[in-house]
């Protein structure tokens, strides 16, 4: 039986493998509604078939072939990260059994758009060495890795001290770099690209899949930016504008990253895309995601991809380091 004293803690931030094991009372509501619907979203890749995309990959230009590869070349391993970074740096600094079970059911989804790239790569007539080698060797591949080392290696390595305010602060650096920055802005200028050539009647399944990720991903960013925003309500230690101006930079640095990959990406552009319009949207998202945590925008650009609407504006505008976080809740007027 698991110790009453511990089993209700006054923050979401614990250790401890018996911190967390009962579901009622639940104190954080939008994780456990951000659960059922993780559960209802629930899709396997092989529901959708990719007969006629195949036939569409034989009229693509080799630029259009490259970027498509170099788009799934990325996130097909980062899905993995990803899932690494929620089992050994996130879940064990969490004591709310609704936070466990929604990154239980996240852990599983991460896994699934793996599994959905890996179904596209054994589909079409790719070589695996090319896929996993695009983009590998240019400076701006290496400048992305960089920054998800320095900022996921010590919640990889599970010596984060949340005890203190440094450790609070080295979890919240984490918790930026990989669900505001790798999934929420970096995944996203992915999927653009690939989603892209839906909107000329070509690799429409893809697209569909697609769709379902970003779905996923939608989710994905608001439990992360509901964690942050409770950790930021419940630390008051964390709620200087050194530190706000800190996470604001991280942000930053990392569009300027993403900005070199995508020249990479698309040297010279391919049918209706090019760095320069990706790159726009990639500083459209990034204001989104300053206002979704309470900042000021920094570029405001217009979207130049509407037809990427309905994965753009998901949430609602919370003060990072004043406001509680009751606006996220979805399904909030149960």
């Amino acid at each position: 039986m698991a110790d009453q004293a511990n089993d209700h803690p006054t923050g979401i931030l614990g250790q401890g493998l018996r911190d967390g094991l009962q579901l009622k009372p639940i104190r954080y509501q939008w994780a456990y509604d951000l659960y059922n619907q993780a559960v209802a979203n629930t899709w396997f890749p092989n529901e959708v078939q990719l007969v006629r995309d195949l036939a569409d990959f034989e009229k693509l230009t080799d630029d259009e072939k490259h970027a498509l590869k170099t788009v799934i070349s990325y996130l097909n391993p980062n899905e993995l990260l990803i899932n690494k970074s929620l089992a050994f740096g996130i879940y064990p600094y969490i004591n709310a059994a609704e936070a466990h079970i929604y990154l239980s059911k996240q852990m599983w989804e991460e896994a699934n758009h793996f599994m959905t790239f890996e179904y596209i790569i054994e589909t079409f007539p790719f070589d695996r060495e090319e896929i996993y080698a695009a983009g590998f060797g240019k400076p701006s591949l290496a400048a992305k890795a960089n920054f998800q080392n320095k900022h996921l290696y010590p919640m990889l390595e599970g010596n984060v001290d949340i005890t203190t305010t440094e450790g609070k602060k080295d979890f919240v650096r984490s918790l930026v770099a990989y669900n505001i920055v790798l999934e929420g802005i970096w995944f996203y200028s992915g999927f653009m690209v690939g989603m892209s050539f839906r909107q000329r009647n070509l690799l429409r399944n893809i697209g569909s899949l697609l769709d379902w990720i970003t779905r996923d991903e939608n989710l994905h960013l608001t439990f992360g930016i509901n964690l942050l925003l409770t950790i930021m309500d419940e630390n008051e230690d964390l709620q200087t504008a050194e530190f706000a101006e800190e996470i604001r930079g991280l942000i930053l640095e990392a569009v300027e990253l993403e900005k070199a990959y995508n020249e990479d990406m698309l040297p010279k552009g391919i049918l209706g895309l090019n760095a320069e319009y990706v790159n726009q949207y990639v500083m459209y998202m990034t204001d989104r995601r300053l206002e979704e945590l309470g900042f000021e925008p920094e570029y405001n650009v217009s979207n130049p991809a509407k037809w990427m609407a309905a994965a753009n504006d998901t949430l609602e505008l919370v003060n990072f380091f004043e406001s509680t976080n009751t606006s996220y809740e979805v399904n909030g007027g149960k």
